[in-house]
């Protein structure tokens, strides 16, 4: 007989996101359970780079989402202890011409408007920012806001700073969710027990779409596979986030086909690490030699200085992908008392934070931070179109 546990809230998925939620909701008061069948940051958390962007995106939705995160990340880098490596680096966006450069301009001020910083970055002043870019570039914009942590490690601050008020169900897949005879949520049942609650949280990253149908409702939560090429440790060979213009145009793109554009930067510990690559290939693990060639050439473009430099390990993982770019964040009116947080593509480290504020917002009914219409789970349902 399966034993019976009880918490105000349950939270699906040991990622940053499920972390960030479990957090926000521990601080409002509240008893979190957070159940995975893995470990902690076990699944795309701990193949990410860590990036806390605003420079890659749109005006919008997300944007507005991001420029709210940023300040949370920078309040939790305060208050968590320093292992979580939060760096405010900036990041670095650069044209090889002119027409990149006029598109950089225009992106770069449409930004502004919503409340980014961005500094236009002649040729010739390129170098005083990255001293080991390559010659030729036509120039660049530089984002101040921009940031870095390093995943794993935050979403296991996240979880332990709050103390007993979360409690860790690891290694425990979640096989149905329990509800009520009016078909609101009363908890989950996992391999090994039962766990109530009148509010569950889909937090589950790639397979949020999965957990969405234990609860008999449609999230299309797809897998974007991507590649990271690790160098030996190193000095600080890249002093920011670099990455080529055509980098935000792969963001924004729908394609299921291999995309790949050069994003080079340093960590504190010293390794380099180079991406991007984008592709729906499902859970596919195999190992594509093509796609680190791309990587690898695309880097030493951008920083010759690395073509001498050994890449020791290489890892993928895989962004839990939602047709139009945009999380599903927030409840679900189809299932009382479900909430998702998932579906932020490549963006759920950065994103995390706000995405805890809200789920944390909408269980205790205080005003969320934003409008929570664009991120509504059920838009993709026919009827809602």
């Amino acid at each position: 007989m399966p034993t019976r546990e009880t918490s105000d809230v349950i939270v699906i998925g040991a990622g940053v996101v499920g972390a960030a939620c479990a957090h926000y909701a521990a601080l409002a008061g509240l008893s979190v359970t957070v159940v995975d069948r893995g470990s902690v940051a076990g699944g795309t958390t701990g193949a990410g780079e860590g990036n806390l962007l605003v420079s890659d995106k749109e005006p919008g939705p997300e944007l507005e989402l991001a420029l709210l995160s940023t300040a949370l990340w920078s309040e939790l880098a305060e208050r968590l202890p320093p292992a979580v490596e939060y760096e405010a680096k900036g990041g670095l966006v650069v044209a090889s011409g002119e027409t990149g450069l006029h598109a950089l301009r225009e992106f770069a001020g449409r930004q502004e408007k919503a409340g980014v910083i961005a500094h236009e970055v002649p040729a010739d002043r390129l170098h005083d920012l990255e001293p080991h870019l390559a010659p030729g570039l036509t120039g660049g914009f530089h984002y101040p806001q921009d940031a870095q942590v390093m995943p794993a490690h935050a979403a296991a601050r996240l979880l332990h700073a709050v103390g007993d008020r979360v409690r860790l169900a690891l290694g425990e897949e979640v096989t149905a969710l329990l509800t009520g005879a009016d078909g609101a949520v009363r908890g989950v049942r996992t391999t090994t027990r039962d766990i109530h609650a009148p509010y569950v949280v889909n937090a589950a990253g790639t397979w949020g779409g999965a957990v969405a149908g234990l609860a008999g409702v449609h999230l299309p939560v797809l897998p974007r596979r991507g590649f990271v090429l690790v160098t030996e440790p190193l000095p600080r060979v890249v002093r920011h986030k670099v990455y080529a213009a055509d980098y935000v145009a792969d963001v924004a793109s729908g394609s299921a086909a291999l995309q790949t554009s050069a994003v080079v930067e340093g960590t504190p510990a010293g390794p380099v690490l180079i991406g991007a690559s984008r592709e729906r290939v499902g859970f596919d693990r195999t190992l594509s030699t093509e796609v680190l060639r791309r990587l690898a050439t695309g880097a030493t473009t951008l920083f010759p200085v690395l073509g001498t430099v050994r890449a020791i390990r290489t890892y993928l993982g895989f962004r839990p992908y939602l047709p139009d770019h945009l999380p599903a964040v927030g409840p679900d009116p189809r299932v009382p008392g479900l909430l998702h947080a998932c579906g932020h593509e490549g963006a759920g480290i950065g994103l995390a934070p706000v995405t805890g504020r809200i789920v944390t917002a909408c269980v205790t009914g205080t005003e969320p931070p934003l409008d929570l219409h664009p991120f509504r789970p059920e838009r993709f349902d026919a009827a809602d179109r």
